[in-house]
């Protein structure tokens, strides 16, 4: 099961080699890759070490690299042929990538080599179990924006629930991080109530349960990416487990305001098919 991941990652590889100047959205790469959009950016990020868009554009200046070096093509010509619109754009990221400009680095003759698949022995290893978990409901306060300034929302949720009867404390993470411009990434700062009616001034949200991997990570928040990287690079490929078409979530087991931060312990939720 193993080969299947690297196989997808290969796959996705080649058709990203294969169509430059084609979609190369992350919905359709996890469609390549024959994977929930949810999962596939955190596995391929945990395989490769880089997001799926730094790999389009990595591969795609690594062609026009090649290009440059290579052929007589204008420059604008090449923009095209690896999905930049105009010769601005692509000088643009070319300088910021090569550390010249397209007719400069034409001069030298010079491009890079592809990234290689990353070793999972680099990869911090954390105990996994398996577990069915239930069918939840959560009342939430949403937050639109980077992750890492999700604290606004989980402030206003406390506030909010101090004196309402819910469940731990649980965050749920839509999008893609490095896929998604940070200011549009979508989450939701929230926790499981069991009545017929939201509480006012929460929003509903509905996490169907099911077969799930459970990954219980010690230490500060900052450590979690670490801790994604692990499951998705290192457990998931050997497991033999196919991700299922919704979120991952976390559920904070203690709280922060009382916890120090080296004894916090948070629950990363996988939903497997």
């Amino acid at each position: 099961m193993a080969q299947s991941y690297e196989d997808r990652i290969l796959r996705v590889l080649d058709y990203i080699h294969d169509n430059p100047a084609g979609d190369l959205s992350l919905d359709r790469l996890a469609d390549v890759a024959a994977m929930s959009r949810f999962h596939w950016h955190r596995v391929f990020r945990a395989l490769t070490g880089e997001t799926c868009g730094q790999s389009v554009r990595r591969i795609r200046l690594h062609r026009a690299a090649v290009a440059l070096a290579n052929s007589d093509a204008s420059i604008e010509d090449i923009a095209a042929t690896v999905g930049y619109p105009n010769r601005y754009s692509f000088s643009r990221a070319f300088t910021t990538a090569y550390g010249h400009a397209p007719g400069a680095f034409r001069a030298k003759g010079q491009h890079l080599p592809p990234i290689a698949l990353r070793d999972p022995k680099e990869l911090s290893m954390y105990d996994v179990t398996l577990r069915t978990e239930p069918a939840r409901r959560l009342a939430t306060v949403p937050h639109i924006g980077p992750y890492a300034e999700i604290g606004r929302a989980f402030e206003h949720f406390s506030a909010l629930v101090n004196s309402r009867n819910l469940g731990p404390v649980m965050g749920v993470y839509m999008d893609a991080p490095g896929e998604i411009p940070e200011a549009e990434l979508r989450s939701f700062a929230g926790a499981e109530y069991r009545g017929t009616d939201t509480p006012e001034g929460l929003e509903p949200f509905e996490i169907p349960g099911g077969k799930s991997a459970i990954l219980t990570f010690k230490g500060p928040y900052a450590g979690l990416s670490a801790a994604y990287d692990s499951l998705f690079g290192g457990w998931l490929p050997q497991s033999g487990e196919t991700p299922a078409d919704e979120p991952c979530y976390e559920i904070y087991l203690n709280d922060p305001r009382s916890t120090a931060p080296e004894e916090l312990l948070t629950e990363i939720v996988l939903p497997l098919k």
